[in-house]
């Protein structure tokens, strides 16, 4: 093997010596390297899952949010609804008194105006009979002709008049 240029010697000890750097890299570099490597892979993994954990969080926050402004908003429309439904009974409440009040009113008013028409035929039925007895007491007094009738009425009408103006 010389002939084809190898030297067992040197290629021995380069062998030996390939073996021994393998044996060092092996406990001083590879070990370490693998060891740093395994415990950079684990700090990923547990940024990964932690970055997971934080969008599942961040999900189900939004989720409760959601849902906590959709009650809101169910409520406040609930809420609206009852304040609309509640001025409306209000208003008809209202209507309704008014409308009452305004018939017992009126009622009053038809009963004041009946009664005071009814005074007033009852006064001018009285005043009209104080006309006749007068009337009928001047005509017993002296019998009448035509003139002397139409004198008396005159007269009558106007000692009548005086009595309507005092009451």
């Amino acid at each position: 093997m010389t002939q084809l240029g190898i030297n067992w010697g040197l290629l021995i000890t380069q062998i030996v010596t390939f073996i021994i750097l393998l044996v060092l890299l092996r406990l001083f570099a590879y070990k370490p390297l693998i060891h740093y490597f395994d415990e950079r892979s684990r700090r990923i993994k547990e940024s990964m899952d932690a970055a997971e954990a934080a969008k599942q969080a961040s999900r189900h926050a939004e989720e409760d949010a959601r849902k906590r402004l959709d009650e809101a908003s169910r409520e406040g429309q609930e809420r609206i609804a009852r304040a609309a439904k509640a001025g409306e009974e209000l208003k008809q409440k209202a209507q309704a008194d008014a409308r009452r009040e305004w018939d017992a009113l009126i009622g009053r008013a038809r009963v004041e105006i009946q009664r005071e028409r009814d005074d007033a035929v009852s006064e001018v039925r009285h005043e009209f009979a104080d006309l006749t007895v007068l009337a009928a007491g001047k005509v017993i007094e002296r019998s009448l002709d035509k003139e002397q009738h139409r004198e008396l009425i005159e007269k009558v009408l106007q000692e009548g008049t005086p009595k309507k103006e005092s009451k």
